[in-house]
């Protein structure tokens, strides 16, 4: 089943992990993807991470305020500073509008 994304804030976040605490990485990454599941306006997610340590993840809002909350948003401030601390070498958030989208998938 694919959603039509139209409309919707998509906030990209493009990452490179260091080597540290890839335990504790994984815990944070999962409560906060919970944690967004539960906020008003969220639509959705997708995540990867590549061998080279490219991580790309879009979360998907209803709305600009919706994004602006779930960046506001406490723990997820907290988490944000402890990945400034010890889990990131250096991220990038670039927030867009989606104008359209569409999907295929082999029958």
């Amino acid at each position: 089943m694919h959603d039509d994304r139209t409309g919707q804030i998509a906030v990209i976040f493009l990452s490179r992990r260091t080597d540290a605490d890839d335990a504790g990485y994984g815990e944070a990454a999962e409560a906060m993807e919970k944690l967004a599941a539960r906020q008003p306006g969220y639509r959705g997610i997708d995540s990867t991470r590549g061998a080279e340590g490219l991580g790309i993840t879009i979360s998907y809002w209803a709305d600009e305020e919706s994004a602006l909350a779930w960046r506001a948003n406490p723990e997820h401030s907290a988490i944000r500073n402890t990945g400034r601390e010890i889990w990131y070498e250096s991220y990038e958030v670039i927030v867009a509008r989606v104008a359209r989208n569409y999907a295929w998938a082999r029958p």
